[in-house]
């Protein structure tokens, strides 16, 4: 779990950072930047769905995943617990809001193969190299996202924590089922929905990214199932 935890507090660490600054960057820098991150989130999940094969998978996983997604209203429980960090820490200034800063980290920082193939290496072999290298990236990652999308990506530190952690410590039953095939459905599936954080950062469309979330999940499992046959 080292690589985990070293993870986890370098997305802390770079966030802190990058909230420092935020305080001295007028607001029209920082509404420009947050357009020139819209634009690099659109290439990056642009790039990620290419990786996918089967496109009925991705139709399937979105489509389960949503439903479960919106009957749990992830959404409206992400915003629940914005208002209540607002609250806390006194952040009525906040512009962006914390649930689209939380999501939008959260999938940059665990929608790819390194998150999963690293995780899977610390849990099996005990090789945390991979994750150490990623801690690197969102180190300074975070701390740009914060800049423009405030105490959310600080948060988003939780999410890499619980994900990768549940992936190192579940990997010898993860590794049969996390094949090459269903990683890249996994990363096409989270690549959808980064496609979708871009256009809302770019004011374009207001999806609830966090109510597809499940559809990472659903997208490994049926994977498995359409190789079955």
């Amino acid at each position: 779990m080292i690589g985990v935890i070293v993870n986890t507090i370098t997305v802390i660490i770079g966030s802190a950072i990058g909230l420092l600054f935020k305080k001295g960057i007028p607001e029209r820098v920082s509404s420009a930047i947050m357009k020139g991150i819209g634009l690099c989130t659109l290439y990056i999940g642009f790039s990620g769905s290419l990786k996918g094969e089967n496109t009925l998978v991705l139709i399937i996983s979105m489509v389960i995943g949503i439903a479960i997604g919106t009957l749990i209203d992830i959404d409206d429980k992400i915003n629940r617990l914005g208002g209540y960090v607002e609250k806390k820490f006194n952040r009525g200034d906040e512009k962006v809001s914390i649930s689209k800063g939380f999501v939008t980290a959260s999938l940059l920082f665990c929608v790819g193969s390194m998150t999963i193939v690293g995780s899977l290496n610390a849990g099996l072999t005990g090789d945390n190299e991979m994750l150490f290298t990623k801690s690197t990236l969102d180190l300074f990652s975070s701390a740009m996202l914060s800049v423009s999308l405030g105490i959310g990506v600080m948060l988003a530190a939780a999410f890499v924590f619980v994900f990768q952690g549940a992936i190192v410590l579940l990997a010898g039953l993860l590794a049969p089922i996390l094949t090459e095939a269903a990683i890249a459905e996994m990363i096409c599936a989270g690549s959808v929905m980064i496609i979708g954080l871009g256009l809302n950062l770019l004011d374009i469309t207001k999806l609830k990214i966090a109510n597809m979330l499940p559809a990472i999940a659903v997208a490994p499992i049926l994977c498995n199932i359409f190789a079955m046959f």
